[in-house]
């Protein structure tokens, strides 16, 4: 594994952008992306072994253990892509996770270099989430960013636009407050490690990659 290689683990609410930053960073960066969603829906479309581990898990409706998330990240770094480094996007999301990847990194002789937090007021994710509108011919529109021509009228065959319930602004609240339950003991571990940098995330995305690639350099 290349010693210079980089790794970067990106954090930040639901509706923060992380998914599009970590994606953009890695494109910049010539890295890999890895989300763990990605890897996830990977393993099990595969039906590799850690997949079909995973589904045994998930068919019960219990929560797949951390050792075989960790699992398929470590087989995901060790590929040929990886050489230069990774973006990682949904992984980890608890300290015991860190200190794993750090335990897989330092086989690779890499670290953790990076921890990019992007930061928005939970009043700012609701309207960005919250805002969100359907057609039932699956166009989507935003009450602020792509209103309809008409309010809450699709513009093409004039029926009704409706809102998902995990759309709903209560609903959005929810799964921010359970998102910060769940992360803030990963975002103090990495504010303690001092590879934690807060970042803006209400300025536009452009502006948001700028300043991480600031950082980055």
């Amino acid at each position: 594994m290349n010693e210079k290689a980089t790794y970067i683990v990106m954090l930040g609410p639901p509706g923060a952008g992380k998914g599009t930053q970590a994606k953009v960073l890695a494109e910049k960066l010539g890295l890999v992306h890895v989300s763990s969603g990605d890897l996830f829906r990977e393993n099990l479309s595969n039906e590799t072994e850690l997949g079909k581990l995973a589904a045994s898990y998930m068919n019960k409706g219990e929560l797949v253990p951390d050792d075989v998330t960790i699992a398929m990240v470590k087989d995901r770094l060790s590929r040929p892509d990886c050489a230069l480094g990774a973006v990682l996007d949904g992984f980890p999301r608890t300290p015991a996770q860190a200190q794993a990847l750090n335990g897989i990194l330092a086989e690779m002789n890499g670290r953790v270099d990076l921890v990019p937090f992007i930061s928005v007021p939970n009043e700012v994710l609701v309207e960005r989430l919250g805002g969100r509108w359907m057609s039932h011919s699956g166009r989507v529109y935003h009450a602020i960013n792509n209103p309809p021509k008409v309010k809450w009228f699709d513009d093409i065959d004039g029926t009704p636009l409706y809102q998902r319930e995990d759309d709903k602004p209560e609903t959005v609240l929810h799964r921010i407050n359970v998102y910060y339950e769940q992360t803030s003991p990963l975002i103090e571990y990495y504010r303690a490690a001092g590879s934690l940098v807060e970042i803006d995330g209400t300025r536009p995305i452009e502006l948001v990659t700028d300043e991480i690639m600031k950082v980055v350099k």
